[in-house]
């Protein structure tokens, strides 16, 4: 397996990630617990060393799955998680990336995945209500104290991203990007690769779609939110078909 480092940071990860939502959420049913444990591990054993989850998958049983799959690899491997959501009783609700809000999830998330420190911490998205300067500022004492070693930032803007950069080094933006969107080539990836910070694709099969098996027939799990993806309504479909 090849490998890569995050823009100029020190934070190498396997080229191929392992993004671990579907386990447990947004796909439909979550799967068995003990298949998808295997899955992981097996990953683990052909040299993926890139893991990504998040709290509010689940929410919550995601970075459980990932840490109980991952705790005897611990020092082989990164694991990504994310705040930036309520999750009261059990439900994703609005954002919420105040600073006591992500010292309570990053607490949080270390019991859930097994770890002392978290390799890389994402806001999941930009909440409009905390300036990034105080998101960054937090993270950088998380940073300081132990509990985390990398920031990142998913589905941010330019503008926000060097903001938050110019409070503490983003080493990684992660957003969707595939030949079916491929919106961070207007501007994104210059100004990544201006500042030195990573790009992680999600959704890179374009959430399934490429992946050949998805028409204007395909009928989803009363519990996929692809439901609601305009691009997966019928019209839509058909249309990316014959284009």
């Amino acid at each position: 397996m090849q490998k890569r480092t995050l823009g100029t940071s020190n934070l190498e990860v396997s080229a191929l990630g392992l993004g671990c939502m579907s386990m447990s959420f947004g796909y439909g049913p979550a799967g068995d617990k003990q298949e998808m444990i295997s899955l992981i591990r097996s990953a683990v054993e052909q040299g993926v060393t890139f893991f990504d989850t998040a709290e509010v998958y689940g929410p919550f049983t995601n970075e459980e799955l990932v840490g109980e799959a991952l705790a005897p690899f611990r020092r082989q491997v990164v694991i990504a998680t994310k705040f930036g959501f309520e999750c009261d009783g059990g439900k994703q609700g609005g954002l919420n990336s105040r600073p006591e809000h992500i010292k309570q999830v990053v607490e949080s998330s270390l019991k859930r995945l097994k770890v002392e420190t978290i390799d890389l911490l994402y806001q999941h998205r930009v909440d409009p209500n905390v300036p990034i300067e105080d998101v960054a500022g937090t993270v950088k004492e998380m940073i300081q104290e132990g509990k985390v070693k990398h920031f990142g930032l998913s589905e941010a803007g330019v503008q926000t991203i060097r903001r938050a950069h110019a409070v503490l080094r983003v080493t990684a933006l992660q957003s969707e990007y595939s030949l079916w969107w491929r919106e961070p080539e207007a501007e994104i990836l210059r100004a990544l690769e201006e500042l030195g910070i990573g790009f992680v694709p999600f959704s890179p099969l374009g959430k399934g779609f490429l992946t050949g098996k998805i028409d204007e027939a395909t009928k989803f799990d009363s519990t996929d939110f692809r439901n609601k993806v305009p691009r997966f309504s019928p019209n839509t479909v058909h249309i990316s078909i014959l284009m």
